[in-house]
């Protein structure tokens, strides 16, 4: 893109970023987000740290901005391109330079997480007030979850420059929590411990640092925006969002359409020609032994309760004795793990189970399954129903955040209308779970009900036109 036709600069502030690192789905979107901005005008560098994994690709890198004691040792940040994307990685080997994950490590969560992250958040303000060496200088930051929320506190704290800041909480259980006496160390201002600003319960969270002092909040979805500002979803925020209100947006992600693609997949299919699909499913149920009659639902999550895999268990039985089958692809807790290793054991050759991930197989599943189950308890926005709607493999899930926003259900006036596109319930619980199972066992077994539907969310917008738009009309409004 010319220099002629950028509208705006952001600097995105994430601590993971496919196809770097990623451990859920904020590191897709964070990846997916520069390439979608760019077709609307807006030129994105997106800031990470450099752990362990990444610093022999950026050794080379140029400097272009430097820190000596950057909370405990020197830091410095490295510019460089990664799959098209315009990468900063922040190099601080006192921080990042160690083994485990990027947040935790053998023996649980790094006991400096306060410090590596407000790291980041404080040099993502230096790179907005001051601009980098190679002359770069970002309108807009946008900071991601709790690792980037201390981000528009220190910029709003130590002089914003003009600097408009937006805060997008992918998922608000995690919250960046640390020590009221840690204030000093995290160079944040006494004076503003307090309700109305830092303080919280006693304590300091990022997130709500980030919160109380950017411009605009975003969410990964509408239904989710406004089931933030209660109790049960705000997990402790939902009074700081709802005074924010105003300045509160739910805009959907979008999946990469040209790597989620069923006519790209090893055995093509389209909604036009839906052959291979039935392919897939043969070479699937190959794959694992299964034989299944009905309807073949897949599960590909995090095995945890927030999920709602523990439901599985008391609504599996009836979905299979009505000639369901299941196959699923995850890892978590492992008394989920070893319930759904139980399903597999008292099923053989209706249920199948492979506890990790791999991306491979997950592709194959999408192509091959007729259904995706995701009984959520709350979902930000979630990506696997969406993966489901592009695939025709349709999409059973909770009506909560993210998949009530995305899924239409074929309830009978969804069906009468035409426009339905998977199955939703509610409340999220093995009741209304285990009647969902039934209408999708009832659908399926009407072929001509059944095609229309799966025609339907294939032809359902899931990719990141919109909401690209929709963040650029943001940015320009709060830099007008």
């Amino acid at each position: 893109m010319g220099g002629e036709a950028v509208r705006g600069r952001v600097l995105s502030v994430a601590s993971e970023c496919v196809p770097l690192l990623k451990t859920g789905g904020l590191a897709d979107v964070v990846g997916a987000l520069p390439a979608a901005l760019a077709g609307v005008g807006w030129q994105m560098r997106v800031l990470m740290p450099a752990y362990r994994a990444l610093r022999g690709q950026v050794a080379n890198w140029p400097e272009v901005m430097a820190e000596a004691d950057l909370f405990g040792g020197p830091g410095r940040v490295l510019a460089g391109e990664v799959a098209g994307i315009s990468m900063l990685l922040l190099d601080a080997p006192h921080l990042y330079d160690r083994d485990g994950g990027p947040y935790s490590g053998p023996f649980g969560d790094y006991g400096d997480n306060p410090q590596r992250f407000a790291a980041l958040s404080w040099m993502a303000a230096r790179i907005a007030r001051e601009g980098l060496s190679d002359g770069w200088q970002p309108q807009v930051l946008h900071a991601h979850d709790w690792q980037a929320g201390f981000a528009p506190a220190y910029l709003a704290y130590g002089g914003k420059a003009g600097i408009a800041t937006v805060m997008t909480i992918h998922n608000i259980a995690f919250q960046g929590w640390a020590a009221a006496s840690m204030l000093t160390a995290l160079r944040l201002p006494a004076h503003q411990f307090h309700p109305a600003e830092l303080e919280y319960f006693g304590g300091l969270s990022s997130l709500k640092a980030g919160l109380v002092t950017a411009d605009a909040i975003t969410t990964v979805s509408p239904t989710y925006a406004q089931e933030l500002m209660r109790p049960e979803v705000g997990l402790g925020l939902q009074g700081v969002i709802a005074d924010r209100a105003a300045r509160v947006h739910g805009i959907l992600n979008g999946v990469d359409e040209a790597v989620w693609s069923p006519e790209s997949e090893p055995i093509p299919y389209s909604a036009r020609k839906m052959k291979g699909k039935a392919e897939n499913r043969a070479a699937l149920c190959a794959e694992f032994g299964l034989q299944v009659p009905g309807p073949l639902a897949i599960v590909v999550s995090r095995l945890t309760d927030q999920k709602g895999i523990d439901l599985l268990p008391a609504v599996i039985p009836d979905f299979v004795a009505a000639g369901g089958g299941l196959l699923v692809l995850g890892s978590g807790d492992g008394w989920l793990e070893t319930a759904m290793r139980g399903l597999a054991a008292s099923y053989p050759g209706r249920v199948a189970v492979r506890i990790g991930y791999d991306e491979a197989l997950s592709h194959r599943m999408f192509a091959g399954a007729d259904a995706v189950l995701v009984p959520s308890r709350f979902e930000p926005c979630g990506l696997t129903q969406m993966y489901g709607l592009r695939y025709g493999t349709l999409p059973v899930v909770a009506a909560v955040g993210g998949l009530a926003d995305t899924v239409v259900n074929a309830n009978p006036a969804g069906l009468a209308a035409g426009v339905a596109t998977g199955i939703t319930f509610a409340p999220t619980d093995a009741l209304a779970f285990g009647l969902a199972l039934r209408r999708l066992v009832a659908l399926h077994a009407d072929p001509k009900q059944w095609a229309m539907v799966q025609r339907n969310a294939m032809k359902q917008p899931v990719g990141w036109q919109a909401s690209a738009a929709a963040y650029a009309t943001l940015y320009e409004s709060l830099l007008r």
